[in-house]
């Protein structure tokens, strides 16, 4: 039988205190999903969600008589978080779905393992792990996982129609833990579960196709998502534009060592229009931050490869760098790919690494001037101020930030005598 038990994360303290807690005086635990995946395919462990048959009272009846923390986190379907020394396990009762719209369901809390296996969306998602380390696999996950495949649990059309969302998790899955071509009937599902796509939110698209853009190589996900129009139904903005940039970026990341970025990844499939972009984030409800990420991109000037530093310090200055150097990343991946067979390119790809490092080492200079100088030098308050104050900022920008405080107080006193 397969075993866990002398793995470093299940071995953790804190683990073991709820699994004991959990496993006492009738009730039984074991920990699920993603862990039990994780550790037999040799992915990192981030956090451990438990099953058990007791229902959420009695978790933190136990949890509050054993000192620890409990949080209500979901408790309508299940859900208690314990806290042991400041990291949270995620504690679900054993359920099955008694109602469901493709959103939300109804849950109904039980004791059968199996039932609760099934009700859950993947076979390698559907692992258990007693306390003792043995996995326990009741949906063929054991099998899947030594294969690679990424297969729905059960019925495919009937998990999808539980949560469409499951129609995402598939190709995301698969593009972290899948090998080969996807499942063939899990394919056939989600292409006729695509309507169901309409009846999701925005929020859980986005964080769904932002988990798959992390993948280390999202390219095949994205292709066969592609090829049943599930990218389209998601991301309209990559239809004319697709995702033939996705190989070479990720290329360019594995060797120039580059942390797999989903925004800049986004960004190679969609076009540079800040217009489409805007209603891209409103859509997608992104957060200001992320949104902001697109705007800096679209607005960017395209930077020629012959652009003197000083010319490309100006142009970082005016522009600002963060989208300048989203351009250059991926004018880079698609000079290193072309650079196979073309020296020119190869040449081209030597200097975008050149500026792009330039771009990551800038700093914006900090204008020496202010209103205030304007105003005591004698320019009456208004439009006038930032006029001078602009056209100063500008000569200053052009001799490439060399200008002091006291040349720039020289020619302010030329302009304030200028008449209005």
């Amino acid at each position: 039988m397969t075993n866990v038990a002398g793995q470093d994360w299940f071995q953790d303290a804190a683990l073991q205190r709820v699994l004991g807690l959990l496993n006492s005086d009738g009730g039984e635990a074991r920990v699920a999903g993603g862990a039990v995946r994780n550790a037999l395919m040799g992915h990192p462990i981030n956090d451990a969600d438990i099953a058990t048959t007791l229902v959420p009272q009695e978790v933190i009846a136990r949890a509050g008589a054993a000192g620890i923390r409990a949080v209500p986190t979901g408790i309508e379907h299940g859900t208690v978080t314990l806290v042991v020394n400041g990291r949270p396990f995620e504690v679900t009762t054993l359920r099955h779905d008694a109602e469901t719209d493709g959103r939300r369901a109804v849950v109904v809390f039980g004791t059968d393992w199996q039932e609760d296996a099934n009700r859950r969306d993947l076979t390698i998602n559907g692992l258990y792990a007693d306390a003792e380390g043995h996995v326990i696999d009741l949906v063929g996950g054991l099998d899947d996982i030594r294969t690679k495949t990424v297969r729905f649990i059960g019925n495919a059309d009937e998990r999808i129609a539980e949560d469409y969302l499951r129609i995402l998790r598939f190709f995301r899955f698969f593009a972290w833990y899948g090998g080969g071509r996807p499942d063939p009937d899990g394919m056939r599902a989600c292409a006729r579960g695509r309507p169901g796509l309409k009846t999701l939110s925005a929020e859980r698209v986005w964080s769904e196709l932002k988990k798959l853009l992390a993948a280390p190589d999202p390219g095949r996900a994205l292709l066969w998502m592609r090829q049943i129009g599930v990218l389209t139904d998601i991301l309209p903005e990559s239809e004319k534009w697709g995702i033939d940039a996705i190989p070479a970026l990720v290329d360019c990341e594995q060797s120039l060592g580059w942390t797999p970025d989903p925004l800049l990844r986004l960004a190679a499939i969609v076009p540079p229009d800040a217009e489409r972009l805007a209603a891209m984030a409103e859509r997608l409800r992104l957060s200001k931050a992320e949104a902001g990420f697109f705007r800096q991109w679209a607005l960017a000037p395209a930077i020629p490869e012959e652009v003197t530093d000083a010319v490309f310090a100006r142009l970082l200055y005016r522009h600002g760098a963060p989208g300048i150097a989203v351009r250059l990343r991926l004018a880079l991946a698609s000079a290193r790919a072309e650079a196979r067979a073309k020296d020119a390119a190869m040449l081209r790809a030597a200097r975008l690494s050149s500026l792009l490092k330039l771009a990551e080492r800038f700093e914006r200079p900090r204008f020496p001037l202010t209103g205030a100088d304007v105003l005591k030098a004698g320019v009456p308050a208004g439009p006038r101020v930032g006029q001078v104050l602009e056209r100063l900022e500008s000569q200053w920008v052009e001799m490439n930030f060399s200008l002091s405080r006291e040349k720039l107080l020289e020619r302010l006193e030329k302009h304030a005598a200028e008449p209005g």
